[in-house]
């Protein structure tokens, strides 16, 4: 059994050979190793400590980016790298505590494809944790899920489970979400968060714009890719039912009351609303119709196979002809 260690690095020089020592000492018992550093567009002397410490280990492997292109590039990146059966991510900033590792393995170990995080006392300002607070109740809210913390990036993967990943932008974040959606058991424990010791905090205000834009995006991408028509279609519905039932008041304020319709505001609101509804109904008819050609030629990949049994017709034949003791 072999553990993979996942770790993002932008600018964080003083404190690499600090975390590669610690996460040595804490490598369980039992396991191989092997890092997976991706140096995210480093100006610092990142790169060179990288270096000197993949000189020394032949297990540790460096990916450089020639800029920075986010921590989700830099984890797909190492996801595709790794060799092992269980995948550890951690920070590099030194507030993962590597001592947690052996608690992440045992949830692996129970049958768990997802343990993520949770710094129930984080070491960090305001500033960080209430918006942290905030996006992670949205979060929890808009998928469902009982978890505290999305947004920590100490985590635990099974292999199965990172093969099947595909992220970008800020979806790093909803990789819970992700997961679950595939149908793979999701946990969350209590991690110690230390105070960060070097360096200062690499990310900026906009990311809780791009944050929720990508939160969309995963809504979209977990619940509404199959049938797009499902959304469109319930909001065009939505609208033509709300048209169609203003048309059939004014309608009956004329025929039945008189009232003149030329001066009236909500006969033109009834025509919108019926264009606009018919509009989303469209949209979501070819929604369906390139949906359904997407899926003839390439594999749902929504859909995740946990195993397969008897697959071949000749091993099922030949088991049928052993003779019987």
């Amino acid at each position: 059994m072999k553990i993979s260690y996942v770790i993002p690095v932008y600018n964080e020089q003083d404190s690499l050979a600090q975390l590669y020592d610690e996460i040595i000492t804490n490598n369980p018992r039992g396991y191989e190793y092997e890092f997976v550093f991706v140096d995210d567009g480093s100006n610092d002397n990142s790169y060179e400590i990288l270096e000197r410490i993949a000189e020394a280990d032949s297990q540790v492997r460096v990916v450089k980016f020639r800029r920075n292109f986010g921590k989700a590039a830099a984890l797909q990146s190492a996801f595709e790298q790794v060799t092992g059966d269980i995948i550890i991510t951690l920070d590099a900033d030194l507030q993962d505590d590597p001592a947690e590792i052996s608690r992440f393995v045992e949830k692996i170990e129970a049958g768990y494809d997802l343990v993520t995080g949770w710094k129930k006392e984080r070491q960090d300002p305001r500033s960080k944790t209430i918006p942290s607070k905030m996006f992670n109740y949205v979060t929890s809210r808009s998928f469902h899920m009982k978890l505290h913390d999305f947004n920590c990036g100490y985590k635990a993967y099974r292999k199965e489970l990172v093969k099947e990943l595909d992220i970008y932008g800020e979806m790093h974040r909803y990789i819970p979400a992700l997961a679950n959606a595939k149908g793979f058991k999701v946990t969350e424990i209590p991690v110690k968060h230390r105070a960060r010791q070097y360096g200062r905090s690499k990310y900026g205000r906009e990311r809780y714009l791009r944050g929720f834009l990508d939160l969309l995006t995963v809504k979209l991408v977990t619940n509404y890719i199959i049938s797009p028509l499902y959304l469109f279609g319930k909001i065009g519905v939505s609208f033509f039912s709300i048209g169609f039932l203003i048309g059939l008041y004014l309608t009956i304020m004329k025929f039945g009351f008189g009232v003149p319709l030329y001066n009236r505001p909500l006969l033109f609101l009834s025509v919108l609303l019926i264009m606009v509804g018919l509009q989303f109904f469209s949209i979501g008819l070819l929604g369906e119709l390139i949906v359904n050609q997407n899926r003839k030629a390439n594999k749902d990949r929504r859909i995740s196979i946990e195993k397969i049994i008897n697959t071949s017709k000749d091993a099922r034949r030949r088991s049928d002809e052993q003779p019987d003791h």
